[in-house]
């Protein structure tokens, strides 16, 4: 029995599903291929991604090649309810709410593991973390997972490490259809978009601290100067420091950028980027908001300590009190792009959906020849989902001779294409 706001509101769902449907490409194809393949039938598959309508679209593709879907959200103020609504509606369980609380979220995280789940599909392993903790006894059937972030692989390369693992995983975002679009593009662009809808003020001219200069970094910072703005980096990886120097940026620590910046985006996957030494250095009206999976990069604690007072400024937008002057928190410092927007462009998470689909489907036909271990999505997948939507596109490329892929690729280059 599904868990979620109200169904009646089915119908708004049913309008953003078919938005997304109609500019997910490769989704659409793939959709056809396993209508009639059939790869997942019968397959028990938990999932937990941000709910909103391009995951809709994901669950009936899935559902589509013969899946049992039960279904969750990754965070709590990423869920849409009508697209939950439309989810249920459609015959698909949802335990899931906007604004759930802690104790709701983690609730509804064991609901969707209720099944005895073969397979899971996350979006920062809080599906898999339940497996191997509280709801451990539901993980005794689990073929494997498939993980799209870069927070959740770090959850699972520690257990990995430690030896506590209990299923193969693969590495979802390590595609490079996944991580050089998702990452970069899409990050760059919804990130952006969430923080200008939320503050209605112009990005041109003001001073943006980026927090971290990964793949996501590298999107946020890029978009950042397209806007005008004047964009400063702070990074603790010495080659990634090089790069966002070379790449044209500033590059400081944040003791110092502190003090310099208007507009604030950490998108570390680390905790205490911005603390309380930090908060007492910055400008009136400094501007906070974070890109990073989880709501630890700014220490809220720090600031409500230092905070004479807080009252909400605008819809989203937390205001506190140092000092004598006044810092702003966009999202209550969750996923500025999913819970003050609508998350990554159509087409963006048209190639990181075909990529967990695929990827879902190896572990399927690899049961019980994979370790327990984090795997890289396999580069015939990349090459699957590059094709499918090049073609989409239509764009042509050239193709390589026997003669030329020999040379190239020796005897190893069949599996490529």
């Amino acid at each position: 029995m599904s868990e979620i706001k109200d169904v009646t509101l089915a119908s708004s769902g049913e309008v953003k599903i078919a938005w997304a449907q109609k500019h997910m490409p490769v989704l659409s194809r793939l959709e056809e291929r396993f209508i009639e393949e059939q790869p997942f039938k019968d397959v028990k598959v938990s999932l937990s991604v941000h709910l909103e309508a391009k995951t809709a679209y994901l669950c009936r593709v899935l559902r589509s090649g013969g899946a049992i879907m039960s279904v969750t959200g990754s965070n709590p103020l990423s869920t849409q309810d009508d697209v939950a609504a439309a989810l249920v509606r459609s015959g698909i369980e949802v335990f899931a709410w906007h604004a759930a609380t802690a104790e709701e979220y983690e609730r509804h995280i064991s609901m969707a593991l209720a099944q005895g789940p073969d397979a899971v599909i996350d979006d920062g392993a809080d599906l898999s973390e339940a497996l191997h903790t509280r709801d451990r006894d539901k993980a005794a059937n689990v073929i494997g997972a498939c993980e799209e972030t870069t927070t959740g692989l770090l959850r699972y390369r520690a257990r990995e490490r430690d030896g506590s693992l209990l299923f193969p995983v693969v590495a979802v975002n390590d595609a490079d259809c996944k991580h050089l679009f998702d990452n970069r593009y899409g990050t760059g662009q919804s990130v952006w978009d969430g923080i200008m809808r939320t503050t209605n003020l112009v990005v041109a001219g003001k001073a943006v601290v980026v927090a971290g200069y990964g793949w996501c970094g590298k999107g946020i910072a890029m978009r950042a100067k397209g806007l005008g703005a004047r964009v400063i980096v702070t990074e603790v990886d010495p080659i990634r420091a090089m790069e966002a120097a070379m790449d044209g940026y500033d590059v400081m620590t944040m003791d110092d950028a502190a003090s310099l910046g208007d507009l604030f985006v950490t998108v570390t996957g680390c905790k205490d980027v911005i603390r309380k030494e930090h908060f007492a250095a910055m400008k009136d009206g400094a501007i906070l908001s974070n890109a990073g999976h989880f709501n630890v990069e700014i220490n809220l604690k720090e600031l409500e300590a230092l905070s004479e007072k807080t009252y909400a400024a605008r819809h989203n937008i937390m205001a506190y009190f140092v000092g004598g002057k006044t810092i702003y928190v966009l999202a209550e410092g969750r996923l500025v792009n999913l819970a003050a927007g609508d998350g990554h462009p159509a087409e963006i998470m048209d190639l990181s959906f075909a990529i967990q689909a695929l990827s879902l489907r190896h572990l399927i036909r690899n049961q019980g020849r994979l370790d327990n271990k984090v795997f890289s999505a396999p580069k015939s997948i990349d090459y699957e989902v590059a094709k499918l939507k090049l073609e989409a596109m239509n764009i042509r490329i050239d193709s390589l001779s026997d003669a030329q892929r020999a040379y190239m690729f020796g005897e190893s280059y069949e599996h490529l294409y």
